[in-house]
């Protein structure tokens, strides 16, 4: 079998939830996932968390576009304020690149056609960071709905 080959990862976005569980989360999945770069205005934090974490490639928003270009990176992990979601999703599909973004998704339900929209042009995935629904118990409740345990 042919070894699978590590998605980059650009983390936009370095507040809480990124340095709390997303930042963290890549030395659990070094096997087929390598954070590559992160994104944020302060330039203070992307020192400090680019220095923790071993990443080299450290840039503003104002020249996000030229690192979704790059070809540095394969996809993105949308960690920014709810209302920031859809520009750059739209802006890495357009880019070609996969998208992963915190939820939720948008902040209005049309928001979240246009973020659907821009990746199936693109042929890239987008997916939204909700975890439950791989959690043991709600896995188990699922598959009692489906079969005849209620």
């Amino acid at each position: 079998m042919a070894r699978q080959r590590s998605i980059r990862y650009a983390v936009l976005g370095v507040g809480h939830i990124s340095q709390a569980v997303v930042l963290p989360a890549f030395r659990h999945a070094r096997r087929n996932s390598t954070l590559a770069a992160l994104v944020s205005s302060d330039r203070k934090k992307l020192q400090v968390l680019g220095k923790r974490y071993g990443v080299k490639r450290l840039c503003g928003y104002d020249d996000v576009d030229e690192l979704f270009e790059s070809g540095e990176i394969d996809a993105v992990y949308i960690a920014l304020p709810n209302d920031m979601h859809k520009e750059y999703t739209i802006r890495a599909a357009r880019a070609g690149l996969h998208v992963l973004c915190e939820k939720p998704m948008a902040v209005w339900a049309a928001e979240c056609d246009q973020m659907i929209r821009p990746t199936k042009e693109a042929k890239v995935k987008l997916m939204i960071a909700y975890r439950l629904d791989f959690q043991r118990a709600n896995l188990e409740a699922a598959q009692a709905a489906r079969g005849d345990k209620l």
